[in-house]
């Protein structure tokens, strides 16, 4: 089964989650708060974002988050990403390889 099928948001009007605006005053964000209230009691939040993550740029709140938060999310995963990769990088430069010398006397 789609994890769409059982998503809360199915019983709303879809316009409250893709609010009009500056989503950051106004009726716009309030809008956002709602929608962002639905998701949060939602069964199926994490699927939902998991989505929109792979998806891009997704306009509309998804899994609890704006396009914006989204966005930030994915740019933090991917700084975070090149740092785990320099530190391996640099790590490596540490390790001498194990030679071992067996002698028989």
């Amino acid at each position: 089964m789609n994890w769409r099928t059982k998503a809360d948001c199915r019983h709303q009007d879809p316009d409250l989650f893709f609010p009009l605006g500056n989503t950051t005053s106004g009726l716009p964000l309030l809008q956002t708060e709602e929608a962002k209230a639905v998701c949060r009691a939602c069964p199926v939040i994490a699927e939902c974002l998991d989505w929109a993550l792979r998806a891009g740029a997704v306009e509309g709140i998804w899994g609890g988050t704006t396009q914006g938060e989204r966005h930030l999310m994915q740019l933090h995963a991917r700084h975070d990403a090149g740092r785990a990769r320099e530190a391996l990088c640099d790590a490596s430069l540490f390790v001498t390889p194990f030679v071992a010398t067996w002698s028989s006397s």
